[in-house]
């Protein structure tokens, strides 16, 4: 089990087993299970939408529990949160394989979140370089002296 709390302060636990599974399957016409593969992979990370929705589908005992509906859910799901649940949601899905799958899952898990962090360090250089200053300052240029 991994847990995340959303914006709100609710705890919230994430358990994926075969019912939990086929529940995203059925409500969702998602297979967790293709994940290993690498698309559904990147969707996760890249689409919080999605991402909202299959946690929600996931704990959804424990929503209905609480009396908390899809929306007020994905209300409380934003920034930070949505990392923290991202991780715990996939680290749940390592897990939920048997050992062998499960080391290659955790690797592809490794490498996604290294390749991630390069994307970001090389943004964040591209935006720091004085390269694009200049070239916004001369665009600006030849747009105000037409």
């Amino acid at each position: 089990m991994h847990t995340f709390t959303d914006t709100q302060g609710r705890p919230w636990t994430i358990t994926l087993n075969v019912d939990a599974i086929r529940r995203v399957r059925s409500v969702l016409n998602i297979n967790l299970l293709e994940a290993i593969e690498g698309k559904l992979l990147e969707r996760l990370i890249t689409d919080p939408v999605l991402l909202c929705d299959i946690l929600f589908v996931v704990i959804q005992p424990e929503t209905i529990a609480k009396g908390i509906s899809d929306e007020d859910f994905g209300r409380a799901l934003g920034g930070d949160v949505l990392e923290a649940a991202t991780t715990a949601l996939l680290e749940e899905l390592v897990d939920f394989f048997p050992s062998a799958k499960r080391a290659v899952f955790r690797k592809a898990l490794i490498k996604l979140k290294q390749l991630e962090t390069l994307a970001i360090d090389t943004a964040t250089q591209r935006l720091e370089s004085p390269e694009i200053e200049q070239r916004m300052q001369t665009a600006l240029s030849a747009t105000s002296g037409s």
